[in-house]
């Protein structure tokens, strides 16, 4: 048995606004995918994860939804016979790796599931965000369902607000200077422990103006922007997103990285922004001149995502 391929995503503009209902938009990420599998002689890994899959087997016999139906007895039998996700989705990066295997275990036990195949209503839509959110909450303690539902449906995500997110297209790809790129921390991030982090900062008055003003209004423009191809509006825009970031968000930064965030700025070589929700994984860069950035960050891991 050898289940589809689900990829990693990655939320390009969004992180934490998404929370508040601001807009955000996701694209799928196809350097890295998982999938079901059995395995004779599993590895220590396999192990490990077929585990978990015990554990999130319990957590979903225990979920208390008409939303969804699963068959629990299959998944039982399936994980008593070895199942476990291979996946080379680096783990607490930032980029989806619990969404793929919400997304692949949904695809594979789910009665009635709703495919990418059929005419993708609003409601629909909406149907498969909150069951996914549901079924990510025992991951994160507390999801927007947005991940898996990247990687389910693998199509951009533009989400407008909470209860309206559609399936958009994106610019193709041009062999241009300009990139979008992911900057490896090297450090392992937790969701949980930084969405607590945002939430206490929401109890300030001043946090909270910050980010219904200057986060959303730039975070809506640079959306804009990326998707109609208005590159040169991006960027500066992109700039202000990253100062905003960089002064109110600074515990989600690794510490290590707070120079060269402020030297992007500085140098206009390339902006950072979080990758989902910061404290390691990837960081998120833009550039106009890739090999520029590329060299002036040559001391770190650089990964392309896009190209402009």
């Amino acid at each position: 048995m050898k289940g589809p391929l689900f990829y990693a995503k990655i939320l390009l503009f969004g992180e934490y606004g998404i929370i508040k209902d601001s807009k955000g938009l996701a694209i799928p990420y196809n350097s890295y995918q998982g999938a079901l599998k059995m395995s004779e002689n599993p590895s220590d890994v396999a192990k490990k994860s077929n585990q978990n899959l015990l554990k999130y087997y319990k957590y979903l016999s225990d979920l208390k939804t008409d939303l969804v139906h699963f068959r629990l007895d299959e998944l039982k039998r399936d994980i008593d016979g070895g199942m476990y996700f291979d996946s080379s989705i680096p783990q607490g990066y930032g980029v989806g790796s619990s969404g793929a295997l919400v997304a692949s275990i949904y695809d594979k036990y789910a009665d009635d599931k709703i495919t990418v195949l059929e005419n993708l209503t609003r409601d629909k839509l909406l149907n498969l965000k909150h069951i996914f959110s549901l079924m990510e909450s025992f991951f994160h303690g507390k999801s927007s369902g947005l991940d898996p539902l990247n990687s389910y449906l693998s199509l951009p995500i533009l989400i407008n607000s909470k209860d309206h997110v559609e399936p958009t297209g994106i610019p193709s790809q041009k062999q241009g200077k300009g990139a979008v790129f992911l900057l490896d921390s090297e450090i392992t991030g937790e969701t949980e422990p930084m969405v607590n982090i945002f939430m206490n900062k929401m109890k300030n008055e001043g946090f909270r103006r910050m980010l219904n003003e200057d986060f959303a209004k730039y975070t809506d423009a640079c959306i804009d922007d990326f998707l109609h191809g208005n590159v040169k509006s991006l960027f500066g825009n992109v700039k202000n997103l990253s100062k905003v970031v960089l002064s109110n968000f600074k515990p989600m930064i690794p510490m290590a990285f707070h120079q060269i965030w402020q030297q992007g700025i500085e140098t206009n070589a390339y902006y950072l922004k979080l990758c989902g929700s910061g404290g390691g994984g990837y960081i998120l860069g833009f550039t106009e001149d890739y090999e520029k950035a590329k060299d002036l960050l040559k001391n770190y891991k650089l990964e392309l995502v896009y190209r402009f």
